[in-house]
């Protein structure tokens, strides 16, 4: 079988990464990818999507519910659904967003653009929620800060910017691609969010300056210092996001 340009679509490319085709279609897809380097990387940027969203929703589908907000049995097949409803939404989300931020640099990824994509995920996921937004409410902050830097093997802090009219949410512990992450959010007297997601990768080793990403409305700045990657999210004009990152970079070196 040919497996020309007009004969693998889009769609293949997904159940391609699913496990979806059979054989003799799996084997034509493997073929196309061959031949088509840019529809390889693709394929595996989707892959990398896949990987970073399991492993960052796979904690909360787990959690158990308090009794109190357990629907009947006979209900419960409505929350599975909306699930899986969700988690469908959020795979597109993710791909979206990944394949426009993979692209930031020459030649594919530069370094630390996997902290971006992942930041965005999860600021979209997280952002969005106004009861539950974070783990850890900030009159704990000592806790919080404590708690992720110890999980996460490197002293963290949760930078003060009040002086640009956001004050701390709190914040929250993720999976990444890489490990352990962690999530601080802000929010400002008009309720926008803003967060800093931060990683450690015993791989990096140095200092990587701001690289840029944007989306849909939502703008990241990127950086890696030590081993350390950050990334400032929010969905906001790029220079307001550049003077709010260039705060958090300061206080963050020091």
């Amino acid at each position: 079988m040919t497996a020309s340009s007009d004969a693998i679509r889009k769609v293949d490319l997904h159940a391609f990464v699913d496990g979806q085709l059979d054989a003799e279609r799996r084997r034509a897809v493997a073929a196309y990818l061959d031949a088509n380097p840019e529809a390889a990387r693709r394929v595996a940027a989707y892959r990398r999507q896949k990987a970073a969203l399991r492993a960052m929703l796979d904690p909360v589908l787990a959690e158990t519910l308090p009794r109190t907000l357990r629907p009947p049995r006979r209900a419960r097949w409505r929350v599975h659904a909306a699930w899986a409803a969700a988690a469908a939404i959020l795979l597109v989300v993710g791909v979206a967003l990944g394949w426009q931020i993979r692209g930031a640099g020459p030649g594919g990824m530069p370094q630390g653009a996997a902290v971006a994509e992942q930041a965005a995920i999860a600021h979209t996921v997280f952002t969005s929620q106004r009861r539950h937004p974070v783990e850890v409410k900030a009159d704990e902050e000592a806790h919080l800060v404590g708690w992720l830097s110890k999980v996460l093997g490197a002293p963290l802090r949760a930078p003060r910017l009040a002086g640009l009219g956001y004050h701390l949410v709190g914040g929250r512990l993720l999976s990444s691609t890489d490990g352990p992450a962690a999530q601080f959010m802000y929010e400002d007297a008009n309720k926008n969010r803003l967060t800093l997601y931060v990683v450690n990768h015993a791989k990096w080793r140095g200092k990587a300056e701001f690289q840029f990403a944007k989306d849909r409305g939502v703008s990241v700045f990127y950086w890696i210092e030590g081993s350390l990657g950050y990334a400032l999210t929010g969905q906001i004009a790029r220079p307001e996001l550049l003077s709010v990152a260039n705060a958090v970079y300061k206080q963050l070196e020091r």
